[in-house]
């Protein structure tokens, strides 16, 4: 049976992932004039697996995130893509257009709008998180903790 922290967690994720599916199909609308279930489903996975990447305590700097939810979104894309427009036809999108692209599923310029778009979704989640169910909102760096250090260290010289 689960226990009461299993079962919070889940429902945590899936108020996450229902938020990340309405706030990817109105940003297509918006964009594009329409969208289609199958982005409700990667928006919500993509919101989820972004927000879970500042959860374990250390939180990776805000860069860093934002180039691992471009790359999730884009295999996410990819991974939909494949599956909702080659298998089963249903053309929902076709990037065979636009440079750089595989397959007509994704391409770089829309990677690139992934990483930009990547950056606010990271603070939606944590917003989320926290008017929602009362957790405190992760210190976001800019920078690897790396070159935060260095940088320090040469100033105190």
């Amino acid at each position: 049976m689960w226990g009461r922290s299993a079962a919070e967690a889940t429902v945590k994720r899936l108020v996450i992932f229902v938020a990340g599916g309405l706030t990817y199909g109105l940003l297509e609308i918006i964009w594009r004039g329409y969208t289609h279930i199958s982005m409700f489903v990667v928006g919500g996975l993509c919101l989820v697996i972004i927000g879970s990447m500042d959860e374990s305590g250390e939180v990776p700097c805000l860069l860093w995130q934002a180039c691992l939810g471009s790359l999730t979104i884009t295999v996410m894309e990819f991974t939909s893509g494949v599956i909702v427009n080659l298998v089963m036809g249903l053309e929902v999108w076709d990037y065979s257009q636009l440079p750089l692209n595989v397959m007509g599923q994704i391409c770089l310029p829309y990677s690139v709008l992934w990483l930009v778009l990547s950056i606010p979704a990271i603070y939606y989640e944590d917003i989320l998180r926290h008017y929602l169910f009362g957790e405190s909102i992760p210190h976001q760096r800019l920078f690897p903790e790396i070159l935060v250090s260095e940088n320090s260290a040469k100033r105190a010289k």
